[in-house]
């Protein structure tokens, strides 16, 4: 397979495990652990498991005048992201974190844009808005059942400043990928985010049961930590390597699809017609924008 098609299966697959992320980490708060001590958890286990690995492969050297993107990077997609999301999460519902992240590719296209010039092809115009269509389905035809909502606007406000916060992002970050390793990254970017994480979230962590924590839930932090955290981050970067930071913007729309699939898998949701014909749609979307356009043939070649 090409590294194109690599790149498009590790964005697949974090998707897949960002869509089963909202129902587990919704199931955590507030019984078990809070928003920010939540996000403490997260990013100590990640530096842990970055900074492990970095032992074992060849990293590189930060050049000085990266540092200053480097720290960005972890604010917008290690601190103001997360925190948003979380605490969205625990005042809002799943389906409605998985459903309104999908405005990240319209947020990434305008950001692109603007700020590095990314050309906005027709292709993908058409698939974002054909996978936008199947998502918009979710938000007007799905009804979550989820009782433990206090504060649906305010959560679902928070879920819109965490789509801007992940997008910049994800176009800051993409100069750095062509330089260094994913894992040369990920183990500053965490560093940095235990540092800042730690005063804004160490009560909230502090405050967790640990010992009487049940398996279930231990083993949903651990999903959180080393599949949400560890993996997707690892996979995004490897992915924005060989797409676009507006393509992979797109595979946000696999979120809610997988994330109503998984809700079923485990019997909290069913299957009805407006979700088989959303997933298609997103789908469909993802395809478009994903796959590269077939080159023109060259000047004065006989049709």
């Amino acid at each position: 397979m090409t590294k194109r098609v690599w790149a498009i299966l590790a964005a697949t697959l974090a998707s897949t495990i960002y869509g089963i992320n909202h129902t587990l980490a919704k199931g955590l708060m507030p019984d078990y652990i809070l928003p920010k001590g939540f996000i403490l958890l997260r990013v100590l286990g990640a530096a842990v498991l970055f900074w492990g690995i970095s032992f074992f492969v060849k990293t590189e050297k930060i050049d000085r005048k990266d540092w200053p993107r480097i720290v960005l990077c972890t604010i917008c997609g290690m601190v103001i992201n997360m925190v948003f999301f979380f605490e969205g999460l625990n005042l809002s519902t799943p389906i409605n974190s998985s459903v309104i992240i999908t405005l990240s590719p319209i947020v990434l296209f305008v950001l692109s844009a603007v700020f590095i010039r990314e050309k906005i092809t027709i292709q993908k115009s058409v698939g974002a808005f054909i996978g936008l269509l199947g998502a918009l389905l979710l938000v007007f035809f799905t009804v979550s059942s989820s009782t433990n909502a206090p504060n649906i606007p305010l959560g679902n406000l928070f879920f819109i400043i965490n789509v801007i916060a992940y997008s910049v992002y994800l176009i800051m970050v993409r100069p750095l990928t062509r330089k260094y390793s994913s894992i040369t990254l990920m183990k500053w970017f965490f560093l940095f985010a235990v540092l800042i994480n730690l005063p804004i979230g160490l009560q909230e962590f502090k405050a967790v049961s640990w010992s009487g924590l049940p398996v279930n839930a231990l083993w949903q932090m651990g999903f959180v930590v080393v599949g949400t955290t560890f993996m997707t981050y690892l996979l995004n970067i490897y992915a924005l390597k060989e797409l676009s930071a507006s393509t992979l913007g797109v595979f946000i729309y696999l979120q809610p699809v997988l994330g109503i699939a998984y809700a079923i898998l485990v019997g909290a949701d069913e299957l009805d017609v407006i979700k088989i014909l959303s997933m298609l749609l997103v789908f469909v979307g993802v395809y478009v924008v994903s796959v590269k356009p077939t080159r023109k043939r060259a000047k004065g070649e006989a049709s």
